[in-house]
């Protein structure tokens, strides 16, 4: 092993070591299911506004932005960027105090306990619908994580894929397990440090090897497209396409997926105090905004490095229109960093553990909501098979465990694609509980029947346009949340008309939170 790989692993060992004792140290103030699941819900401003970030951007902020924009320019970047700042601002400002209201009030713990709570649905069809979800969406996105955690492992060291996918999975499942909810959050917002730490790092690097700002920009717009919001970088003309309004639409859409997130609706409704939100959300909106445009820029300093021949090219040379091989770019300027000594080498560990951060702060929040989703949900409230405190805790980190070792299995193909799955998993989940979630919250008269619906026709609807819509090409290539998001809010307000109005305990609870 080479100095530079050897403190590249000092780096991350001390990371991950760091990260087991948070969750052992988490795992002292967790008491009881409400503990393992919502924190207690005695979460500060901070680390609520710093571990929903963190558990949203996985590797997508480190990789696969800055991958983006070096592969066609800032327009699909760039426009992703915005949509995620607007859908992040504004869940903040409407969906967070209220929900952390509603949920104190009656006392919800989960997601799906909300719903069933607050139609008081006897039956538990939205407690159901809503657990079901959660096992398909969040199981493969989970995997994901993992899988990311194994090629970035076997691209740095050479080392076998699957075992580097299943230590990266134990390390996560352990502190998860360990300390559960308070362990996740904590762990997130640290892990968002040091992925702010290590954006800043390698921009600055990246800025000065292509020779300044001034070369940065001119390399950039040698590139027909390259710093255009309305144009895209073609690799194989090295000229520029178009940027309709349906690419920016369909990137745009993204941020509607925030509304009906599990794992970042958690965080709201695990805050101390409801008052506090108001800092949460300036300072998430403001890291999220800073965050996105580092990560885009990196992309547009990293093309100019190459075209300066700082750095060799990451356009894959038999397949131009693949930007998969870009994607590596944070990794290879890690490794370039490591190459000017052992100094260095702590650094692009730094660095490298900041890619860890990115898909851990999401695995581990998956894991819980998945968890909670089979222990609590389905287990005690559908099957109605009662438990103690005691027998529930261990029921909830059994069943973490047995989310676990079924991601390992789904990630356990190296060649598996994953950026896919998170596309359409972002897109189940914003479909099923986003507009779910909103009418809820701000329409007195929404009733379990219209939940129903909505929850059942966003979910199907995703599935309707991702794969017999969307393949027709054309002004039908739309992002499949944005039209199952509509029907599902459509059927929402229809069918909560035609069927009968909340009784006058539900709609005076609602009145209730909404003066809170």
């Amino acid at each position: 092993m080479s100095v530079a790989q050897i403190g590249i692993v000092v780096s991350i060992v001390v990371y991950l070591a760091g990260m087991l004792v948070v969750g052992f140290l988490a795992s002292r103030k967790t008491n009881d299911v409400g503990d393992f699941y919502l924190g207690g819900r005695k979460l500060g401003p901070l680390v609520t506004a710093m571990s929903a970030e963190a558990s949203d951007m996985s590797s997508y902020l480190l990789m696969g932005v800055p991958g983006l924009a070096y592969f066609s320019g800032i327009a699909d970047a760039g426009w992703t960027a915005i949509g995620l700042a607007v859908g992040t601002y504004l869940n903040w400002l409407f969906t967070a105090k209220r929900l952390r209201n509603y949920t104190e009030k009656i006392d919800a713990i989960t997601l799906p306990e909300y719903f069933k709570k607050r139609f008081k649905d006897k039956s538990n069809i939205t407690l159901l619908i809503g657990a079901i979800a959660i096992i398909v969406f969040f199981v493969p996105y989970t995997a994901s994580g993992f899988s990311a955690c194994g090629k970035l492992f076997a691209q740095l060291f050479g080392v076998n894929y699957q075992l580097a996918m299943i230590v990266s999975a134990i390390i996560i499942v352990g502190y998860t397990t360990t300390g559960g909810f308070l362990a996740a959050s904590t762990t997130d917002f640290i892990q968002a440090i040091v992925m702010s730490i290590a954006l800043v790092i390698v921009l600055f690097y990246g800025v000065y090897h292509a020779g300044g700002m001034g070369s940065v920009i001119e390399n950039a717009q040698n590139l027909q497209g390259f710093l255009n919001m309305s144009a895209t970088h073609n690799n194989v003309t090295n000229g520029a396409d178009p940027y309709g309004i349906f690419n920016k639409i369909t990137m745009f859409c993204w941020g509607l997926g925030y509304f009906g997130m599990p794992h970042i609706l958690l965080r709201f409704m695990a805050i101390n105090d409801p008052k506090k939100l108001t800092l949460s959300r300036r300072v998430a909106s403001v890291w999220v905004v800073v965050s996105l445009g580092v990560a885009t820029f990196l992309g547009v300093v990293g093309r100019a490095m190459t075209e300066t021949g700082a750095l060799p090219s990451l356009l894959d040379l038999s397949d131009l229109t693949s930007a998969s091989k870009a994607e590596t770019l944070i990794v290879v300027l890690a490794d370039h960093i490591s190459q000017n000594g052992f100094g260095y080498a702590l650094i692009a560990g730094l660095i490298i553990a900041g890619i860890l951060a990115s898909t851990m702060s999401t695995a581990d929040s998956q894991l819980i909501a998945a968890s909670s989703a089979v222990s609590e949900n389905i287990i005690q409230d559908v099957f109605k098979i009662k438990m103690s405190d005691t027998a529930a805790m261990l029921t909830a980190r059994v069943t973490l465990l047995v989310v676990g070792i079924l991601g390992v299995v789904i990630a356990w193909d190296p060649s598996s694609s994953v950026f896919n799955i998170v596309s359409f998993a972002w897109a189940g989940f914003g479909a099923v509980f986003g507009p779910a979630m909103i009418m809820s919250l701000f329409w007195k008269r929404t009733n379990v029947y219209g939940c129903i619906a909505g929850m059942l026709s966003g979910g199907i609807m995703v599935f309707i346009w991702k794969y017999a819509v969307r393949p027709l090409g054309g002004a039908w290539n739309l992002y499949e949340l944005a039209p199952a998001f509509l029907v599902a809010l459509i059927f929402i307000i229809v069918v909560s008309l035609v069927t009968p109005a909340p009784n006058e305990k539900i709609q005076s609870t609602f009145d209730e939170v909404k003066a809170m």
